[in-house]
C-alpha cells in the first residue's frame, strides 16, 4: 500500500516512515543509536548520513511521521518543546524583531521569549488572541524598540484556560502584516486539528505530550509546508544540536502509532468528567471546549475533531479549595506535564505556570488543570467525587 496525504489518520500514523526492514522483513525499523557512518571514500555518503547530529535514520523516521500527520512537508525533532521553540525563533528571528502572543501563553515558553531571549533583543506583546482588533493593533505596533512583528504566536487550546482561538482568521491578520502564524498544537495533536490546513505557517509541538502519550520521553517539534522555512529551521537544528536522541525518537514514534486511539479515549473521558464538574456545587467554573457553555464552542467545533483531555476549573472556595483537591486525589497523581495514558493533576499557578506569576500571564489561583488519561471514566469521577469531599472537611 502506497502511504499518501490521502491515506487517513491512523494509516499515517502506523505506517508513514516505517517501511520495514529489507534485510530481515522486521515490521518495525530497528532503532539506529550509531554516531558516526561509514563513508564509501572521501564525501561518499551512504544515503546521506555521516554524524548523528546532522541525521539519523531513526529520527528521519519519526520526523516523516510528524510531517505526514500534520500534513507539512518537513518536520524537525528536538530534545524538548523548549527547545523546538528556542530553535524556531533563532532560525526565523533577528535582535530587533517581535512576537504577539496569547496573555495566558505556557509559562515556559513566555519565560524562553521574554526572559531568554529577550535579552538577545527579542521583543514580545501578550494579548487576548479572541480579540482579532487588539492582536491586529499589536502587530502593527510592532516592538517598543521599532522592530516589526516576525511571529503571531497561538497556542488553541490554551494552557491552562483552554481559549480557543479562530485559526484562520489568525492566519488571515499575521499574513495581512507580512507575519507568520505559529500555532503550538500540543493540546489538541495532529489527530484533533490541522493547524496548516488553515492557514498556519508554522506547527510547535511538546512531543512530551500527547504524542509520545506514556509519560516516559521528553521532546519537540517543528512541522513546516514551506521549503525556505525548513532549510533554516533545519540549519539552527544541525548548527546548534538540541535534537532527539535515538531512543527518543523511537519512543515518540512508537507513541505517534496510536494516538489516534488514545485521543478518542481522552476526549471521551474529559467529556465526562468536564459535564459533571459543571453539576457541582464547589465549582467556579470549568474551561473545557466540548462543553455549550464555553464561549468559543462553536469554534472548536468546527476547527476540531473532538475537544481533548484538557480541563481547566476553578472553585468557589479559592486557592486553598484548588490546592485541598490538587493534594487529595489518588487516580489523578499530582505532577508537572500531562498528555499521558495516566491522569494528571496540576496546579499551575505553583507549578507550570509559577514564572508567570505577577504578570498579566499569571494564572487564577483558584485553578486546577486535569490531564484525564485513559482510564476507566467512572474511576476518575470517584476519585474526584473523593477530593471535593476533602473540601467540606476542611472547611
Amino acid at each position: 500500500m502506497v502511504i499518501s496525504e490521502n491515506s487517513g489518520f491512523n494509516t499515517r500514523a502506523i505506517h508513514a516512515g516505517q517501511a520495514f526492514e529489507p534485510r530481515t522483513g522486521a515490521v518495525v525499523p530497528p532503532l539506529h543509536f550509531s554516531s558516526t557512518y561509514a563513508q564509501d571514500g572521501i564525501g561518499g555518503l551512504r544515503e546521506g548520513y555521516e554524524y548523528g547530529r546532522s541525521a539519523n535514520p531513526t529520527r528521519d523516521a519519526l520526523q516523516e511521521q510528524l510531517a505526514a500527520l500534520e500534513g507539512g512537508s518537513h518536520a524537525f525533532s528536538f530534545s524538548s518543546g523548549l527547545a523546538a521553540e528556542d530553535a524556531l525563533i533563532k532560525a526565523l528571528m533577528r535582535p530587533g524583531d517581535h512576537i504577539v502572543l496569547g496573555n495566558d501563553a505556557y509559562g515556559g515558553t513566555y519565560r524562553l521569549i521574554n526572559g531568554v531571549l529577550g535579552d538577545w533583543g527579542i521583543g514580545n506583546t501578550a494579548v487576548d488572541m479572541a480579540d482579532l482588533d487588539t492582536v491586529r493593533a499589536a502587530v502593527a505596533a510592532g516592538g517598543t524598540n521599532g522592530g516589526s512583528t516576525r511571529f503571531v504566536w497561538v497556542e488553541t487550546p490554551s494552557n491552562p484556560m483552554m481559549k480557543v482561538t479562530d485559526i484562520a482568521a489568525l492566519a488571515e491578520v499575521a499574513h495581512d502584516a507580512g507575519a507568520l502564524l505559529v500555532v503550538d498544537n500540543t493540546f489538541a495533536s495532529p489527530y484533533l486539528q490541522t493547524p496548516l490546513a488553515l492557514g498556519a505557517d508554522i506547527i510547535i509541538h511538546s512531543t512530551t505530550k500527547y504524542i509520545g502519550g506514556h509519560s516516559d520521553v521528553v521532546g519537540g517539534a517543528v512541522v513546516v509546508n514551506d521549503a525556505e522555512l525548513a532549510t533554516k529551521v533545519g540549519f539552527v537544528q544541525f548548527a546548534v544540536g538540541a535534537i532527539s536522541g535515538p531512543m527518543d525518537a523511537f519512543l515518540t514514534t512508537r507513541g505517534l502509532k496510536t494516538l489516534g486511539v488514545r485521543m478518542d479515549r481522552h476526549s471521551d473521558n474529559a467529556m465526562a468528567v468536564a459535564q459533571w464538574l459543571e453539576g457541582r456545587s464547589e465549582v467556579e467554573a470549568v474551561h473545557y471546549p466540548g462543553l455549550p457553555s464555553h464561549p468559543s464552542h462553536e469554534l472548536a467545533k468546527k476547527q476540531m475533531k473532538k475537544f481533548g483531555g484538557m480541563i481547566s476549573v476553578q472553585f468557589k472556595g479559592g486557592a486553598a479549595a484548588a490546592r485541598k483537591v490538587a493534594e487529595s486525589t489518588s487516580v489523578f497523581t499530582l505532577a508537572e506535564s500531562l498528555g499521558g495514558i495516566e491522569s494528571l493533576m496540576n496546579y499551575p499557578s505553583e507549578m507550570t505556570h509559577a514564572s508567570v506569576k505577577g504578570t498579566e500571564l499569571a494564572v487564577p489561583e483558584n485553578l486546577i488543570r486535569l490531564s484525564c488519561g485513559i482510564e476507566d471514566v467512572a474511576d476518575l469521577i470517584a476519585d474526584l467525587e473523593h477530593a471535593f469531599a476533602a473540601i467540606g472537611s476542611a472547611s
